[in-house]
């Protein structure tokens, strides 16, 4: 749709004309037109009245077709500026974006994409880091939004909902030592280079988990024109091309979409989890490649973990504050500390300055002096230095400066560790609190489902469909009134996909919760093809259609309290359970007939120990929080960051990291910057924005939630202020969203779907015993 943007000067009245929307809407706004297709046009008379064509020939996009023709305008003489110099135009000139339309547009044309590095694509997708003539000319060529897929857009009603990455645990063999393959200096630092300049890769791995990495890599051959990746096979290896080049080619597009050359990085999602490769990738000439496949990848990472957190915790063991703590708590510091890194010469305290941070010295050393000279000396890694800022504002005793090359410090503020321990004088008293929770605790399945069977049900109709099977919803023959949904899975489908322990875990953990916000789960059957959960029915639909109907694809900040509370509501609940959920969005929360949502899908959850960390890469990519990319293990922290990112996609209609990109590598990338290239529209509230700052810090352990108040901090957070917590827990506040519906058969809110005629083969393994 098009839109205004800022100007200081010239305020126009424009009338927006469209069949594809509801009303025509007059409105002010500044002088700089904008529209879908990237182009901006600076009106220059007043009360102009722009009718848009409902068809053109020109450039389009999925929501709105329109023309660059001067009919448009009606202007003899427009003026047009580049997307490309849109966001430089918008800083130079130093206007702000009054308009939440023109922060809507600019959205779609992904916010901040051409002041981003060059782009880093896997080859999982179709193409590679360096040269993106091809890939342009490709895209121009068949959509402005994907070239990987001929799916015209859906209606607003029918948007598709987002997919999560299917999460596969590495088997690591204790056996099996990972092997360093030989390689001269000049080799390894051909790789070192070739990942290090990787824009994805570079992120991912640096230090010493690079030098691991490249140790671990092994030289392949490869013949002229042999298909080292194939189009729709699962990738399992990334490759650094040491010599020859390699075409990237596509089923149903002409030409090539790229060609790599040595020094470049192809399949890089392939090492974090099973990416399907969206294209082909062949040799030119001879040509030979250097290879590391994702399970010795996990491995090394696991290993790099585990040794980065214990030489952390030896170090803490050796400074006398905290030499009596327990190990959990010199767990928990561990987690707080932050890598900072100081070049040569750089005073890192200087003496008589109040002090408020902690530092560990983890690579190089650094010179102590004091103004007197009584004393010199150095300090190399394992040390610290200024470990009495954390339990006092003292001024420093000495100067610290890095010695050179450089100096990497792990560092602690005193207000990161009186957040999460509070105001103490004797670290020794602190306590972390055990795990709540105990997966062994039998499950019971209540009386009056006890004695159902499958011949007790009729069905009326699918609810929705997924990857392994469908949701039905049921009619108890002997008693109308009494209505479930039937969620069926295919055990074939998911012996083939290895996913037998996650559908158990999805069994056992909500089989457990039994609260007004998530989705009860009654009981189970199984028979030679299928398992079955009998669950809660909601008929109100789910939370991302009604979100995708909603004005702008936005809910207002009064409904959009309510349904974080209820959100809120059911991660409180599960965690202290001792679960954490990992998939998050508006898709896995249903609308009760109440109007309360209810969380569902319960595919990725997973039961974590006291201060345990799972690697498993899992997750829907908008939502994934960095620690999960980066591999460094994570805990409930991820799930308070998708609630930031769920925050700020019920407000504003969108993710803040969302990118084009269908291997998500922008996404991935997005996210590892952080919140600095995040734009907040105008209509976000400050109180909004700083709760969602507060739940997007890179560093899991200083995001709301996870400090020393828990969850309480969100629900005291500003944003929430006047929220009603216990009326909302106790069922009795009114929702804004309660569905209107005719009788406990109203199917409104769902879409049809077609009968299932794809009928698996048995599977009788015996894995699904726990489901009888």
């Amino acid at each position: 749709m098009p839109l205004c943007c800022f100007s200081q000067r010239n305020k126009v009245l424009i009338t927006v004309k469209s069949k594809d929307y509801k009303r025509t809407s007059d409105i002010t706004y500044d002088s700089v037109y904008v529209t879908s297709t990237a182009l901006v046009k600076v009106i220059k008379r007043p009360d102009d009245d722009i009718q848009i064509p409902r068809k053109s020939n020109s450039i389009s996009n999925k929501d709105e077709t329109y023309s660059n023709s001067q009919e448009i305008y009606n202007d003899p003489k427009p003026e047009f500026i580049s997307d490309r110099n849109l966001r430089t135009f918008i800083e130079r000139r130093g206007d702000s974006l009054k308009s939440e339309n023109v922060y809507n547009e600019m959205s779609n044309l992904d916010q901040s994409e051409d002041q981003s590095p060059p782009r880093t694509t896997d080859v999982s997708n179709f193409s590679v880091s360096g040269n993106d003539a091809n890939y342009i000319e490709q895209s121009a060529r068949n959509s402005t939004d994907s070239i990987l897929t001929d799916e015209k857009p859906s209606e607003i009603h029918r948007a598709k909902p987002r997919s999560g990455i299917i999460p596969k645990s590495v088997k690591y063999d204790a056996e099996v030592a990972l092997v360093k393959h030989p390689k001269s200096e000049s080799e390894a630092e051909f790789i070192r280079e070739a990942i290090s300049k990787n824009e994805f890769m570079g992120k991912l791995i640096t230090g010493k988990r690079l030098d691991d990495v490249i140790d671990a890599m092994y030289l392949e051959n490869v013949k002229p024109k042999q298909k080292i990746i194939k189009e729709g096979t699962t990738g399992t290896n990334m490759y650094v091309v040491a010599e020859g080049e390699f075409e990237v080619l596509k089923k149903g597009v002409k030409g090539q979409l790229n060609v790599i050359k040595p020094g470049e990085v192809f399949g890089e999602l392939a090492i974090l989890y099973n990416a399907k490769r969206l294209a082909t990738v062949r040799s030119l000439t001879a040509a030979k490649v250097w290879v590391i496949d994702s399970n010795v990848y996990q491995q090394l990472m696991k290993k790099s973990n585990q040794e980065e957190r214990e030489e952390i915790v030896s170090f803490l063991r050796d400074i006398q504050i905290l030499n009596e703590a327990s190990i959990e708590v010199l767990e928990r510091v561990a987690s707080l500390l932050v890598s900072e890194t100081f070049e040569t010469g750089k005073v890192i305290v200087r003496e008589g300055e109040q002090g408020d941070k902690f530092y560990i010295i983890a690579a190089g050393s650094v010179t102590v002096t004091r103004k007197d000279e009584s004393f010199t000396g150095k300090l190399h890694k394992g040390k610290c230095f200024g470990e009495k800022a954390l339990l006092e504002d003292s001024p420093r005793q000495a100067t610290v400066t890095a010695d050179p090359p450089l100096v990497e410090c792990l560092t602690l503020t005193r207000k990161q560790f009186i957040d999460h321990f509070g105001a103490i004088e004797d670290i020794s008293k602190i306590s972390v609190p055990p795990q709540s929770g105990n997966e062994e605790d039998n499950i019971e399945i209540e009386e009056e489902y006890l004695n159902l069977d499958l011949q007790n049900f009729k069905i009326l109709r699918t609810l929705g469909v997924g990857g392994f099977g469908r949701v039905e919803f049921i009619q108890d023959k002997n008693n109308p009134n009494t209505t479930f949904a039937l969620k069926y899975l295919k055990k074939y489908e998911m012996v083939q996909q290895e996913q037998q322990q996650h559908v158990i875990n999805e069994m056992k953990i909500q089989m457990r919760c039994k609260s007004p916000f998530i989705i009860r789960m009654y009981r189970t059957f199984i028979d030679n093809k299928y398992i079955y959960f009998l669950m809660e029915v909601c008929l109100g639909g789910d939370l991302w259609s009604l979100l995708q109907n909603q004005p702008n694809k936005r809910f207002d900040e009064r409904g959009a309290k309510f349904i974080a509370g209820c959100v809120l509501e059911a991660l409180s609940y599960i965690h202290k359970k001792g679960f954490i959920y990992r998939d998050l969005k508006p898709e896995n929360l249903l609308i009760a007939s109440n109007g309360y949502i209810k969380m569902t899908d319960f595919g990725f959850a997973k039961r974590l120990e006291a201060n345990i960390k799972t690697a498993t890469f899992a997750g829907t990519p908008e939502y994934v929080a960095p620690e999960i990319i980066l591999n460094r293990g994570h805990d409930k922290a991820v799930d308070y960051w998708a609630y930031g990112i769920f925050i700020y996609e019920i407000l504003n209609g969108r993710t803040p990291f969302k990118s084009n990109d269908p291997s998500y590598m922008k996404t991935y990338n997005k996210i590892l910057s952080g919140l600095d290239i995040v734009v907040f529209p105008p209509h976000d509230s400050t109180k909004a924005k700083h709760l969602i700052s507060k739940l997007l810090k890179k560093n899991p352990s200083e995001r709301l939630g996870c400090l020393e108040n828990g969850v309480e901090d969100i629900r005291n957070h500003k944003w929430f202020a006047d929220f009603e917590w216990k009326r909302l827990r106790e069922c009795r506040m009114s929702s804004p969203y309660k569905p209107r519906l005719s009788s406990n058969v109203d199917f409104r809110y769902f879409d049809y779907f077609k009968k299932d005629n794809d009928i698996p083969p048995d599977e009788s393994s015996e894995w699904d015993h726990n489901f009888s």
